[in-house]
């Protein structure tokens, strides 16, 4: 007789063994489970480091849009108060120039050191006054030189 091939139907180790199998395979999936919870962890840090540095980025960059529209704006404003300015004195250049336009610089003049010897009286207890208050034209002839420049024009006209 010739043995060709044999089945095994029911081998049972002894319970030693049985044991000792049942904790490595307890053993072995403890260890994946630690192995897949330190990986979660892990991968909790890293996104939570992530989202911290994401969120850093994003507030630097609004804040810097934020400073940059805020200079803008101020810029803008300066911009809109020069050109403002230099189109009112461009308008009183010409009011200057045309006819009756000194006279009403003379009045104008003469208002303002009426008011301003006012706010002297008003603001301080000492008040200097010119010797001979009684010749007002004197006073406002001496204050129109500063308004005119050499040869009769307006200061910064040639």
């Amino acid at each position: 007789m010739k043995v060709l091939r044999y089945e095994i139907k029911d081998l049972t180790p002894p319970k030693e063994i049985l044991h000792a199998m049942q904790a490595q395979i307890t053993a072995e999936r403890e260890k994946r489970a630690l192995i897949a919870a330190s990986e979660g962890r892990k991968q909790e840090q890293i996104n939570l480091a992530a989202g911290a540095r994401e969120a850093a980025i994003q507030k630097s960059e609004g804040e810097r849009q934020a400073a940059i529209n805020q200079a803008q704006g101020e810029a803008a404003a300066i911009l809109a108060v020069a050109e403002a300015n230099a189109q009112a004195i461009e308008k009183v250049g010409a009011a200057i120039q045309s006819a009756g336009g000194m006279e009403a610089v003379n009045l104008k003049v003469a208002e303002q050191y009426v008011g301003a010897f006012g706010n002297i009286a008003k603001t301080g207890n000492t008040l200097i006054v010119p010797g001979n208050l009684s010749d007002m034209s004197s006073m406002i002839a001496s204050a129109l030189t500063l308004v005119k420049g050499e040869g009769g024009g307006v200061i910064g006209k040639s």
